[in-house]
């Protein structure tokens, strides 16, 4: 059954996918304008990302019509099966809406707290990443590992901001510390991506606050899968609508965690907090 729950998701994630690149490709376009919707704040949300969402959300109904869906969008449907889908049609909203080609879609489903597949479709770059529970991920065709990186001063990291709230939120300091010990820190505005990145050894870390678990859910699974490790700051496995995330290789999951526990001690400096 699993392999036709992954199967489902792949096609799913890549159907999607083509409806986002065909949008993308338009938008591009010159003296094209991209339709935006503001939910709050910063945080936008396009056609796409409802055209993209409407599309694998029927599709999931069709397919599997008493399992439940969780969508960014909220055009998911609750049921009381013990299984859901978590899903974002288009992770990395920001990116699509300036023509900057880093998004993707995002397609997991758990069984209670199991995740049991995950799919991240990138299809600017072609690339599918997948991963069962038990059977490994994959990046199209090829089986993936972490990183052997051994030392945070050697290692090329990721992190996210939020859209909104930015002035509440402190990774602005998790970032400068991180950047200081690391060969770098890379924010490429797609949680999802950055956690595949991880599973295939790009990045040897990536952290992140208050991220959704459609953000995740496909992403850390592939993480483990790929033989890495998932938790939050304090070294506890992470676990669906968890408020800090923190994926490694394994390697270098005792130096991060020595970080976060030191910047936990640090006051948040109120200059960095916008004037009233």
């Amino acid at each position: 059954m699993t392999d036709r729950y992954l199967q489902a998701a792949v096609e799913t994630a890549q159907q999607a996918g083509a409806l986002l690149l065909d949008e993308f490709r338009r938008y591009s376009e010159p003296g094209a304008a991209v339709r935006l919707e503001y939910k709050s704040g910063a945080d936008i949300i396009t056609a796409a990302d409802r055209r993209s969402e409407a599309f694998i959300v029927e599709r999931l109904r069709t397919l599997f019509p008493s399992h439940a869906i969780v969508a960014e969008e909220g055009g998911g449907q609750r049921t009381a099966s013990d299984y859901c889908w978590y899903v974002d049609p288009l992770d990395g909203t920001t990116n699509f809406a300036h023509g900057y080609p880093v998004f993707a879609v995002s397609i997991a489903l758990a069984a209670g707290e199991d995740l049991l597949v995950g799919v991240v479709h990138d299809p600017a770059r072609g690339e599918t990443f997948h991963a069962a529970r038990g059977q490994g991920a994959w990046l199209n065709q090829k089986r993936l590992r972490v990183s052997r990186t051994a030392r945070l001063s050697e290692s090329l990291l990721a992190t996210g901001f939020p859209s909104t709230k930015r002035h509440e939120n402190p990774n602005i300091l998790y970032y400068q510390r991180f950047t200081l010990l690391s060969h770098g820190v890379r924010r490429d505005g797609s949680a999802a991506l950055d956690l595949c990145y991880v599973a295939c050894g790009r990045f040897d870390g990536f952290w992140e606050f208050n991220l959704k678990p459609w953000d995740v859910a496909a992403g850390m699974l592939m993480v483990r899968e790929a033989g890495g490790v998932v938790t939050d700051f304090n070294a506890v496995p992470f676990r669906l609508g968890g408020g800090e995330i923190a994926a490694s290789n394994g390697l270098i999951h005792t130096e991060l965690r020595q970080v976060f526990a030191e910047l936990a001690e640090e006051p948040w400096p109120g200059a960095l907090r916008p004037a009233p």
